[in-house]
This record gives C-alpha cells, sequence and structure tokens, in this order.
C-alpha cells in the first residue's frame, strides 16, 4: 500500500509539473509575444500631401451581389489618386455586366477579364498575378469582392503605413457579428490568428497576413518571383508571400479602427472546416521556424487543457490545485487580451473567453491534424 501511494504520489507531481511546464510556455506567448500589441499605440495620420498613388486589387469569381453592394464603397474612398483594379475570374454570373455599368461611373476602375480555358486550370494566384501586373503604381493594396472598409479612410491609413519605406503593410480584417456559437468562434479566432501574427510582426518575425487587407508593393513581388516557390498550394496568395518576403525591416502593421476591413463569416461548420482546411495546407509550407513557433504554442494550450482535465479526473481530491493554475492563466489572458480586444473591435467574447479558447485550441488542433490527410480543394 504503502508503494502504491508513493507510485500514485509521484503521478500527481508528474502531471501537475507538467501543467505547470504547459503554463510556463503559455505565459510566454502572453506576456513576451502578444502583450506587444496590447500595448501598440496606432500611429496618427500623415498629412494628405505624403501619400503615394495607390492599386487596389479585388479577384472575384461569381460575386455580382457583393461587388453591387461593396465595390462603391471602395472606388469613393477618400483618397486623391488611386485605381481599383477588378479581376474577373470567369464568372458565371452577371458580374461582367455589372462591372460595364460601374466603369462608366468611375473612371478609375479597371477590369482583367479572365476567360475559361479548358486546358488551363489555375487559382486565385493567377488572378492576383494577373492584376498585379495590370496596376500602374508601386503601392499596391488588396481585398476580397465581399469586403467593406469601415471608413472612407481606408487607404489612406493603409498609404501611410508605407511612409517609412516598408514594403509589406499587415491590416487587420473582422468578420461580421451574427448570432449563434459558430459565428462567435469564428470571430475567436479570427481574433486570435490576428493578434499572433500581428504581435510577431511587431516582434520583428513577421509570418503571415489576410488577403482580406494587406498592401504590398510591385518591386517586391516581382523580386521575389511572385507565387513561383508555392504556385502548387491552390490557397497562400497572401500568408505564403508574407511569409516568404516579409523581413524584420520592411513589415509593419495597420489596425487603425478606420482601416479595418469588414468580412462576411461562413454560416455553416462544413463551409467553415473547408476554410480552415485550406489554411492549414498553406500552412503547412510556412518557413520551418515559423511552424515550429505556431505548433509550439497551439499545441502547448491544447495539451495543457487535456493534462488539466486528466489531472482532475485522476485525482478529484486535488482540484483546487488544477483550478489555481487554471485561474492564473485566466488572469493573465483577461489582462492581455482585453486591450487587444477593444483595438480589433471583439470586447464583446472577452465574456465567452474561457468556453470559446478551450473551443478554439480543441478544434484547430483536431481539424489541423486531420487536415494532414484532406486535399487542397480549389478557392472557388
Amino acid at each position: 500500500m504503502e508503494l502504491f501511494n508513493q507510485i500514485t504520489g509521484n503521478a500527481f507531481f508528474l502531471l501537475v509539473g507538467a501543467c505547470g511546464l504547459l503554463l510556463v510556455i503559455q505565459l510566454y506567448f502572453l506576456l513576451v509575444v502578444y502583450s506587444r500589441l496590447a500595448f501598440y499605440k496606432n500611429a496618427p495620420k500623415q498629412e494628405k500631401n505624403a501619400t503615394p498613388p495607390l492599386s487596389v486589387i479585388i479577384c472575384a469569381r461569381n460575386e455580382e451581389e457583393n461587388l453591387r453592394h461593396k465595390l462603391p464603397k471602395i472606388l469613393t474612398q477618400d483618397y486623391p489618386q488611386f485605381e481599383v483594379i477588378l479581376v474577373n475570374d470567369f464568372s458565371e454570373d452577371d458580374t461582367k455586366w455589372l462591372l460595364t455599368d460601374l466603369r462608366a461611373q468611375y473612371s478609375h476602375l479597371k477590369v482583367v477579364e479572365i476567360a475559361e480555358h479548358v486546358r488551363l486550370k489555375h487559382g486565385k494566384k493567377f488572378a492576383v498575378t494577373l492584376g498585379i501586373k495590370g496596376a500602374q503604381y508601386e503601392h499596391l493594396v488588396f481585398t476580397d469582392a465581399d469586403c467593406l472598409p469601415q471608413s472612407d479612410q481606408w487607404l489612406r491609413h493603409m498609404a501611410n503605413s508605407f511612409g517609412g519605406g516598408e514594403e509589406i503593410v499587415l491590416g487587420y480584417s473582422p468578420y461580421n457579428k451574427k448570432p449563434g456559437l459558430l459565428n462567435a468562434l469564428i470571430r475567436f479566432e479570427t481574433f486570435h490568428t490576428a493578434m499572433s501574427y500581428l504581435s510577431y510582426a511587431l516582434k520583428g518575425k513577421a509570418y503571415m497576413g489576410v488577403g482580406r487587407n494587406l498592401g504590398y508593393t510591385k518591386s517586391l513581388f516581382f523580386r521575389g518571383k511572385g507565387f513561383a516557390a508555392h504556385m502548387h498550394i491552390p490557397s497562400g496568395d497572401d500568408d505564403l508571400f508574407v511569409n516568404q518576403n516579409a523581413s524584420p525591416h520592411n513589415t509593419v502593421i495597420c489596425i487603425h479602427p478606420e482601416a479595418q476591413v469588414w468580412s462576411e463569416p461562413k454560416t455553416t461548420f462544413s463551409a467553415y472546416s473547408r476554410q480552415k482546411t485550406r489554411h492549414a495546407g498553406a500552412s503547412k509550407a510556412y518557413k520551418a521556424s515559423h511552424r515550429r513557433m505556431l505548433a509550439t504554442q497551439l499545441t502547448s494550450a491544447f495539451l495543457f487543457y487535456i493534462v488539466a482535465i486528466l489531472t482532475v479526473i485522476i485525482y478529484p481530491q486535488y482540484w483546487y490545485v488544477i483550478l489555481g493554475i487554471y485561474l492564473f492563466r485566466l488572469l493573465v489572458q483577461l489582462i492581455v487580451y482585453f486591450p487587444i480586444m477593444k483595438k480589433l473591435q471583439v470586447r464583446g467574447l472577452i465574456w465567452w473567453l474561457p468556453f470559446l479558447d478551450a473551443c478554439y485550441y480543441s478544434y484547430i488542433c483536431i481539424n489541423g491534424f486531420f487536415a494532414l490527410f484532406r486535399k487542397e480543394v480549389k478557392w472557388k
């Protein structure tokens, strides 16, 4: 009996020690990485005469309704000199005729038509490349057909971010709030992803961006040979390009509320799962150091929950020890997350943090594991 008690006691301390180690790893990300974004202050806008001309590039396939309601908001941005290049990627709806009408109203709207070819199977990267080749200006800004800038100052803030000679501007694109658990999970996942890539950019280790709100220079695109290194991967026109070309000195972030671009979220778990599968497929091509960095963050949090739950199940009499460790982690999360949630306009999610945090890490890790065995799907 004494031997048994000694063994069980050692097992308990082993589990608690593992939980504590995982907590320390999590505290590193919270206090060393994410805190950079928590204390980040938006740079003030420069004067109007400091703004370079811009080319806004949007790729669309069967997005007639989105373009009808949202493209005019982009075309009427308060900015002195810009063009909007709409790449119509073989749309089968009435996008072509809508764009014809809009071109009659807006002279700075340019349309690039891509026709279907029996032997040519292309993805979004091909469409983006054609848009870039058709751009007349050096500074490029990207968004999607279903996106809507929060204000008419979006381009001004993005352009100002290029003011120091930077070549990549990482913007932020939240999803619209709708009822239901799925929407809350999507918005939390988007917040967490943005918190990570924006914080690492501030740390000088930018590893991704999102094409719904992204800027970079035309010369950088051609100097880095565009998407040649990962053209075989259907997704990744945004994050893989940043992963390949970002450096500690050429990348900045732009998260001013007026510069945020809102997008429509998926409405079914199956559509959301397919979206995350595409993203996971691209992430496999990240630099090795970035993959290790992200894997450590995700798996340490997921294992923290697993070990904590396992310890309480095996040693229910010591529940208060695990509860204390968990509450300490939660307290640090609240301190770091809340100012970031305010910046990223999802402060209402703070009340659901314990639930959403556990769901997020469980879903991302499990879905990421099964994504290893799935084939990539097309962008549309």
